[in-house]
């Protein structure tokens, strides 16, 4: 580019920022209107929130939160004492469902050294919610088991449902590869070039059959995402994704399922969704996928891509003879895993399911990985450079111990009752914990426990001293709050969930790891490029069977997505999220519980989440005798968590040896640095650093 052609290009994006400017604030303009007139149909005495939900395109929540007249009969006022649950919240909960306050029970004493100095407990406070956050808003309350007998009964296996192995072998399925940009189809060995006209799923199936005419199963887009054709025709990215997938598909219609393969329907997400297609006359059966859900493209064509899915099986074919690589990481990791279940000995007869009360507690009190980002003023606004560490393959190094067996309650009294030998094993072992955690009046770093925020599912990491909140917590953070190398934390037990160690996951993690390893080392020390680049994507397939496959076992609870003529708006559910819309359709989701399935374990997914956040707080390499994570770098230093990864402000030199859960540097941006205050921010530095430390190793 030269100086014209930059200045020409400044003077386009300005115009781009001008448009923006209007579009929002006619945007602004259109929803002050929309709300307006949603307050004046309440005033009609037999308004009712589910029938002006879907006209006016928000839920029935958001109706809700702009009239609290219009909230239906069945949901308790606001300052009406609610009566305890005897069934936990599941994590869907909206402006329609207040969670209860948890049932406390008498505290177990303050699990701190003698020397520790805490103040007394105070309120719980929001104290380092993100600027961005409202400050009326206030945090929401997690669930707890029940005070009365009714509990216990929590604690037990829900019956005639576990995990066995198969005694079936999975039907691979006949894969072509499609850059939607370029037209280039690689079907086996061969390369085609299709014409897709408009690129909308009808176009896209009659150019596939047309050239490859039987046969084909699965059709992964590598470049080009068809669905986001129309997205300056939708507010939001899911609008037009579905829009896409819902679009008239002559000859075929939306798929019902077939076989063993309980999948049926589309799939509405913003950037990977999945259609699903069966021929209205036949029994041909395909779906539309991104190969997004796998690895991440960089101008791969889609050749490279199909040799790094035939790497990929063929690596797993040296661990599992009856491999086969399924739709998306997730179906494939907890397949792959279900072939590990012993056929004698211990756990032959399978992992038994928890009950749906437990299933449901977990989901709402165990979160994912931690993502925080930290901003002035606890940071300067100028930082003198922005190192990210990513952890590798991270969670396979938390995979050798999990929860097994029946899960036993811990109430505080007991927990009391024991002895500190006691308290501190079951710190170790695998637990969830209902906890009172005051952060210490010294406290000068960042926040250790996950606390719950204002938005749904949502959490952040209290570090102001002396604040106090109650919250759930797997056993690794606990024991980390408690031990950490600055100051332990007071921390009072409420309740807990405690279960036996055991290994349920570990030879299926040993042999991911291995065959992680290896392709690593393949797209090392291959000499041809393209087969280079294959070895690398398929190492990172890999990664996302582990990661994903971990995510599966939690059991979100189901969402149906469904559209209605918007002619028959009447006819939209009630407890339906409309989620998008447009001159003819409603399109809406909607919860409709647990399954009934036979590998939903959450218990596995939370000690594993928890043990990651723990390490990202402190990590011992004991091969070097030292220690890694945000708790070794100066107070001040942190900048951002995102899952595996950490963003500080000074280098460290941290140990990597290329195994699971060491600390990569990923990217090195040097200063000064204007301190990011969004996630859009933090990911163009990303994006700046990594390319920045790339172009140094390379020069």
């Amino acid at each position: 580019m030269d100086a014209q052609s930059y200045s020409t290009a400044l003077a386009d994006l300005r115009t781009v920022r001008d448009q923006i400017k209007k579009t929002r604030a006619a945007l602004t303009k259109l929803e002050a209107d929309r709300d307006k007139r949603i307050a004046h149909l309440a005033s009609y005495d037999k308004a009712k929130a589910e029938r002006i939900a879907p006209a006016a395109g928000l839920g029935v929540a958001d109706i809700v939160a702009l009239v609290p007249a219009l909230a239906p009969d069945s949901l308790a006022a606001d300052n009406d004492p609610q009566p305890q649950a005897h069934k936990p919240s599941t994590g869907q909960d909206t402006a329609e469902t207040t969670p209860h306050p948890p049932q406390q029970a008498a505290a177990a004493p303050a699990m701190t050294s003698a020397s520790a100095h805490s103040a007394p407990p105070t309120a719980p406070a929001d104290t380092t919610a993100p600027k961005q956050q409202h400050e009326a808003e206030t945090p929401r309350e997690l669930p707890s088991v029940p005070a009365d007998g009714s509990g216990d009964a929590w604690f037990a296996h829900t019956p005639n449902l576990a995990s066995t192995r198969p005694n079936f072998t999975q039907q691979a399925r006949s894969t072509v590869f499609l850059d939607t940009t370029t037209g280039v189809l690689v079907h086996r060995h061969q390369t085609h070039t299709l014409d897709l006209a408009s690129r909308s799923a009808a176009d896209i199936l009659t150019a596939v059959f047309h050239t490859v005419p039987e046969g084909v199963e699965r059709i992964y887009i590598t470049a080009g995402d068809p669905w986001h054709r129309d997205t300056d025709h939708y507010p939001y990215l899911r609008d037009a994704v579905a829009a896409w997938l819902n679009a008239p598909t002559p000859g075929w219609r939306t798929d019902t399922g077939r076989g063993r393969d309980r999948m049926a329907g589309h799939f509405v997400h913003a950037r990977n969704p999945v259609g699903r297609y069966q021929r209205t006359s036949g029994e041909q059966h395909v779906e539309i996928r991104s190969v997004g859900e796998w690895f991440d493209i960089d101008g791969d064509d889609p050749a490279t891509v199909r040799d790094a899915f035939v790497l990929l099986w063929q690596a797993l074919r040296r661990h599992w003879p009856d491999a086969v690589v399924m739709g998306s990481p997730s179906q494939t990791g907890r397949d792959l895993w279900t072939r590990t279940i012993p056929t004698r000995g211990q756990h032959s007869d399978g992992f038994p399911v928890l009950s749906e009360e437990l299933r449901g507690l977990l989901h709402a009190t165990a979160g994912q990985g931690r993502n925080e980002l930290i901003t002035p003023p606890r940071l300067p606004d100028q930082l003198p450079q922005l190192v990210e560490y990513d952890r590798t393959f991270a969670y396979a190094k938390h995979t050798w111990k999990s929860p097994v067996g029946t899960p036993r309650r811990i109430t505080a009294t007991t927990f009391a009752a024991w002895s500190h030998k006691e308290q501190m094993r079951a710190m170790y072992g695998c637990g969830h914990w209902q906890v009172r955690v005051t952060v210490p009046d010294t406290w000068n770093h960042v926040g250790l426990l996950p606390a719950p925020a204002p938005a749904d599912r949502a959490w952040h990491y209290p570090a102001e001293p002396a604040t106090t909140f109650t919250t759930w917590a797997g056993g690794p953070e606990i024991h980390t709050a408690l031990t950490n190398p600055i100051q332990p934390w007071k921390i009072e037990i409420l309740d807990g969930i405690l279960w036996e160690d055991g290994k349920p996951l570990d030879d299926w993690a040993k042999k991911l790891k291995e065959t992680w390893t290896n392709l690593s080392a393949q797209a090392h020390f291959q000499g041809d490029t393209q087969q280079a680049r294959a070895a690398h994507l398929a190492s990172r397939a890999v990664r996302s069977i582990l990661l994903y496959g971990i995510g599966a076992f939690a059991q979100r609870p189901r969402m149906v997505t469904g559209t209605t003529p918007r002619t028959m708006e009447r006819d939209v559910p009630p407890d339906a999220e409309i989620i998008g819309f447009d001159d003819e359709l409603i399109t809406w989701q909607k919860p409709t519980g647990f399954a009934r399935d036979p590998n939903a374990h959450p218990e596995w997914a939370a000690a594993i989440w928890s043990g990651a956040r723990a390490a990202l707080l402190t990590q011992r390499h004991r091969d070097d005798n030292t220690y890694a994570g945000a708790l070794h770098t100066p107070p001040g230093t942190v900048v951002a968590f995102r899952t595996d990864a950490l963003y500080l402000t000074q280098p460290q030199t941290w140990p990597h040896h290329h195994q699971p859960g060491d600390y990569l540097l990923r990217g090195h941006l040097t200063g000064p640095v204007t301190a990011p205050t969004t996630e859009e921010k933090l990911l163009t530095l990303r994006d700046a650093g990594r390319a920045a430390l790339t172009a140094e190793q390379e020069a």
